[in-house]
């Protein structure tokens, strides 16, 4: 997956509460075999009958200049619902790389760090200004968060730092999920499979165990 380092982009503000997986990519989305990620981001919020066609001009991705948006800031407990990894592809197809929010369905938080996404979680006070000073133009719409340094660049330019689980940044830095990062001591594993082959050969042939 791709690595993520520093993001600086356009951030929008959606400070609603429990927004669930539904909401982020609808059913009707998931049942294709080549769905359109981008265009399945909140299709019901964003399209005239979810038709993937009509825009609802007053949805906020549906203008400028959150259209192009790379940064989500939401309110409590964002990714609730239905196990749906698809959610996640989603978010990434539109082009957003961090959702920042006070909490996040446990589900949803750890299919974003197998996908790349990084499930920013600041207190819900933090959350709040953010949303507010998006919401108002002050300082304009554009933030940076820089994983390497630990820190928010707020839209007025003011400096934030956060805290992040030492595993959880090394995933997103190295850009490796679970498997990629047991595949870093592959070396070590094989060694240890060659000891234990000839300390136990009866595991690994069950020839010897008649």
């Amino acid at each position: 997956m791709e690595k993520f380092t520093r993001l600086a982009g356009i951030a929008v503000p959606m400070p609603r509460d429990n927004i669930d997986t539904d909401a982020v990519i609808p059913v009707p989305w998931m049942k294709s075999i080549s769905p359109d990620f981008h265009r399945s981001l909140f299709a019901n919020w964003r399209w005239k009958d979810g038709d993937g066609v009509t825009e609802i001009p007053s949805f906020i991705l549906n203008r400028e200049p959150f259209r192009h948006a790379r940064i989500l800031v939401a309110g409590n407990n964002f990714g609730c619902g239905s196990s749906r990894e698809a959610a996640v592809w989603a978010l990434l197809g539109f082009g957003i790389r961090c959702v920042i929010a006070p909490s996040f369905g446990d589900i949803f938080y750890e299919n974003s760090y197998k996908n790349g996404l990084f499930p920013l979680i600041v207190p819900e006070a933090l959350a709040k200004r953010v949303a507010g000073l998006l919401e108002a133009g002050e300082g304009g719409c554009r933030m940076a968060i820089d994983l390497t340094a630990r820190m928010i660049t707020l839209p007025n330019g003011e400096d934030v730092a956060f805290e992040i689980d030492a595993g959880r940044r090394a995933t997103l830095l190295d850009g490796l999920d679970e498997i990629g990062m047991t595949l870093r001591d592959l070396a070590t594993i094989d060694a240890f499979q060659r000891r234990d082959r000839e300390a136990h050969p009866w595991i690994y042939d069950p020839a010897l165990n008649r």
